[in-house]
């Protein structure tokens, strides 16, 4: 019961810390001091108290696109294991469960975005469709090879690995593994070098312009979600990365909350000193992930 009562503290409070370690990483490549690292809390706590601004041609899909994203993207991170301790929902097969409600997150973000009639929003709809069709298949072969690996559909154990521990001969394929989804962690959560959180180019955004329409509690929603798709995202990588356990419940915690905060700091070294790829280059970024994940499963079969 502890365990259950502390992933869901963890699920809903810290994700917004990820982005505040990311800004600090970030002003520190720059010679700056940057914002608070509680700042994005304060950001959200201020987009909620404020005021909806609504379209007169938008519909309940765009004003309920944004919770149903939440609500999706919360019940996805109750599937995903935290550390080595067991997710408060799992059975036999939930890794498709998990990959369809990220998806059902996606299809209701870009539905919502489309819902305004805005040129712009159906650009960046289509993108974020488009490069979709390329993490989305990376991440099932990743799971695929988790799968292989520890002989389990459920995602608890495929991630937690066999209890003698993962095979010598895996080394390689999890590595493989490992490159493909940190890739489609920063191309999912639109990070750079496949997006800019803090652009404002219509021209060159995809996720961002998605919301360019949305206001008040439903930004703050949609910026609550991304952090959280982040951190889900980032406890997926680092069952692969750092699998590691002490055996005390305390301790497990804490390795995981500092393995969370590392990932996060790494995030921001890559978007300091990596420049936004073109849009055109994105593609093969995300092709380069896919591949990785094959041939990771490549090598595990052969």
């Amino acid at each position: 019961m502890m365990h259950i009562l502390m992933h869901g503290l963890l699920l809903l409070i810290m994700p917004p810390l990820l982005l505040g370690v990311i800004n600090k990483v970030k002003a520190w490549f720059g010679g700056r001091v940057g914002p608070p690292l509680l700042q994005p809390y304060s950001d959200l706590v201020k987009l909620m108290r404020k005021g909806m601004v609504l379209s007169e041609t938008t519909t309940w899909v765009f004003r309920f696109g944004p919770v149903i994203t939440l609500a999706a993207v919360i019940l996805a991170g109750l599937v995903a294991p935290m550390g080595r301790f067991a997710a408060p929902v799992t059975f036999t097969g939930d890794l498709i469960f998990f990959a369809y409600l990220l998806g059902l997150a996606r299809f209701f973000t870009t539905t919502a975005a489309l819902d305004t009639g805005s040129p712009f929003e159906g650009m960046g709809a289509a993108r974020e469709v488009a490069f979709a069709c390329l993490t989305e298949p990376a991440l099932f072969i990743a799971l695929l090879v988790l799968a292989k690996i520890s002989g389990s559909l459920t995602l608890a154990d495929m991630l937690h690995g066999p209890m003698s521990g993962f095979p010598a001969q895996a080394a390689a394929p999890l590595i493989l593994v490992a490159i493909g989804l940190f890739a489609v962690l920063l191309a999912e959560t639109c990070r750079i070098p496949v997006d800019d959180p803090n652009t404002h180019l219509e021209l060159t955004m995809i996720h961002e312009v998605m919301v360019l329409d949305h206001s008040g509690p439903l930004f703050g929603v949609i910026l609550y979600t991304a952090a959280l798709k982040l951190f889900i995202l980032g406890t997926l990588l680092l069952h692969v990365i750092a699998p590691f356990q002490t055996g005390l419940a305390w301790l497990d915690w804490s390795l995981f909350l500092v393995q969370m905060l590392l990932l996060a700091a790494v995030v921001g070294v890559v978007e300091s000193v990596m420049a936004r790829l073109q849009m055109r280059h994105v593609p093969y970024l995300l092709v380069a992930a896919l591949l990785s994940c094959g041939f990771g499963f490549l090598l595990l079969i052969g």
